[in-house]
């Protein structure tokens, strides 16, 4: 077994010690970009060694018919909209329910006559009380009551309570 390394005699104290200094990496050198660049023209003063000009000529060749409003490039000309029919191709909808057609949108007379009745009286004619007023059809009232069938007790007991304590408010 190994056994502690011990200070000399002469220390006063007898003591274990460890390493207090650790071996560390030289900093990193990184070349100079603008002077290992291949194409780069390097050019000291001959008065002055302490002064240089580095040159480097743009990565490529702009193209003389390429403008703004006809560019060479690919990735500037301006994408074929959709509206056009062009037949470009869309990426996949993120959810499914992206793929269900929009509801309708209530006309803009039905909205006039929802802010007069709101208007005229506010307490008759509020969000919770307008399912109440819509006529149902018998065939919506035939699928509600096929759903209410399928509930438990307890669900059927939580629903006439929230009903119940809704005309208290």
């Amino acid at each position: 077994m190994l056994r502690p390394r011990l200070l000399p005699l002469s220390s006063s104290s007898r003591c274990r010690t460890y390493a207090t200094r650790r071996p560390e990496k030289p900093p990193a050198r990184f070349p100079d970009p603008l002077k290992n660049n291949s194409n780069a023209v390097v050019t000291t003063l001959q008065d002055d060694h302490n002064l240089t000009f580095i040159y480097r000529p743009p990565p490529s060749v702009p193209s003389p018919h390429s403008t703004t409003l006809d560019p060479a490039s690919p990735l500037l000309k301006p994408q074929p909209s959709l509206s056009n029919g062009s037949g470009g191709r869309l990426p996949p909808l993120l959810r499914p329910s992206s793929y269900e057609p929009q509801p309708e949108r209530v006309s803009r007379e039905v909205i006039e006559k929802i802010r007069e009745l709101r208007l005229s009286e506010p307490r008759t004619y509020t969000a919770l009380r307008r399912p109440q007023r819509k006529q149902f059809t018998g065939e919506l009232e035939a699928k509600h009551a096929a759903v209410r069938e399928r509930w438990g007790e307890r669900k059927a007991t939580v629903v006439a309570i929230r009903q119940k304590r809704r005309e208290f408010w």
